[in-house]
């Protein structure tokens, strides 16, 4: 980009959990999508990891917001002020001048007009002058290297923290979608509830989170299974502190019924799949990606499952932020950008 560029492009993939935004193909910021308010003056206190930090452990006078819930907008200004303050972090050094913005930014494929009004009302609140969109499996085809404008069948399976994402990509478009919000947080939130129910104690969502990391799995036999956490909590009978050990096989019984409703979206999109596509998904296998593939033992269950072979991605973490990142390189090529 020269120097005296009058615009700046940037990608962002607003995630329920992360959010990604990358300039000059780069990762620029990768930061949890919390922003720390003081509810007196409703200034910004903090974005990102100062805000995570926060959250949950703020006084009175502070709240922390996770501005995204199932994917979409759900605290309009929350969501504002926290994409502006992460723009902000690239400027840090260009803090002088602050070009107008050109965002391409993904949304859920199942989200609605009004969802997709209130991301782009969002972006342009927040010093976006042009803001395209871009469904969520297509960014996450894009982003593994798919030629999504070939005439082939493409299956996506992107498991983020809101929503689940599942579709049928070809000719650049999606042929066949479903998308459910069963993902990354109704797992924290099934160990919570595991937590309280089976163990007596109480955890937050960012111990539940770090169980569901370094003791999380979806089946009972693993090759390299983990190690049994330690996790303290505070027992709900006594309110005395308590120590528990936790098993992958635990956390796998924990999550299966959420797990289950993942599979049954799968096979309810293969369903509804053309059957010349379906050969292909047959032969190109199933791609996962998003944060929940990292699940271990997950493409293991589901090819069991669906007696198709399922490909974690690499990286699967930031697929839809690199899609998002090509996307925005080839706004005059793809004709899957729309605005609303």
């Amino acid at each position: 980009m020269g120097f005296f560029s009058f615009t700046r492009d940037i990608a962002i993939d607003l995630g329920t959990a992360n959010t990604i935004i990358i300039c000059d193909d780069k990762i620029v910021v990768d930061a949890p999508s919390v922003v720390a308010m003081d509810i007196r003056t409703e200034k910004v206190l903090a974005v990102g990891e100062k805000a995570q930090l926060m959250y949950e452990k703020s006084p009175d006078t502070i709240k922390s917001i996770r501005p995204l819930a199932d994917g979409v907008i759900s605290d309009f200004k929350a969501a504002e002020e926290m994409i502006r303050g992460m723009i902000k972090l690239i400027n840090i050094k260009n803090s002088w001048f602050s070009p107008p913005l050109r965002i391409v930014i993904c949304v859920p494929s199942g989200a609605t007009e009004v969802e997709r009004r209130a991301v782009r009302d969002s972006s342009e609140r927040a010093g976006g002058r042009e803001v395209y969109l871009i469904d969520e499996p297509m960014a996450a085809a894009v982003g593994i290297g798919v030629d999504v404008e070939a005439p082939e069948g493409q299956m996506i399976v992107d498991i983020g923290g809101g929503t689940t994402e599942v579709a049928v990509i070809s000719l650049g478009g999606i042929v066949t979608k479903t998308s459910i919000r069963t993902a990354g947080d109704v797992f924290t939130h099934d160990i919570i509830d595991y937590m309280r129910r089976q163990h007596n104690v109480h955890v937050g969502e960012r111990t539940a989170e770090q169980i569901k990391i370094n003791a999380g799995s979806v089946i009972t036999e693993l090759d390299n299974p983990p190690q049994d956490m330690k996790v303290y909590g505070k027992n709900v009978i006594t309110s005395l502190p308590q120590i528990v050990d936790i098993s992958y096989k635990e956390i796998a019984h924990c999550l299966d019924k959420s797990i289950a409703k993942v599979e049954e979206t799968v096979h309810r999109t293969l369903e509804n799949t053309p059957p010349e596509l379906y050969t292909d998904i047959i032969r190109n296998g199933i791609n996962l990606t998003g944060g929940g593939a990292l699940m271990r033992g997950l493409d293991k269950r589901l090819t069991d499952k669906m007696e198709i072979k399922f490909n974690v991605a690499e990286d699967p973490l930031r697929a839809v932020a690199r899609g998002t990142g090509v996307a925005l390189k080839n706004l005059n090529r793809f004709q899957f950008l729309y605005k609303v």
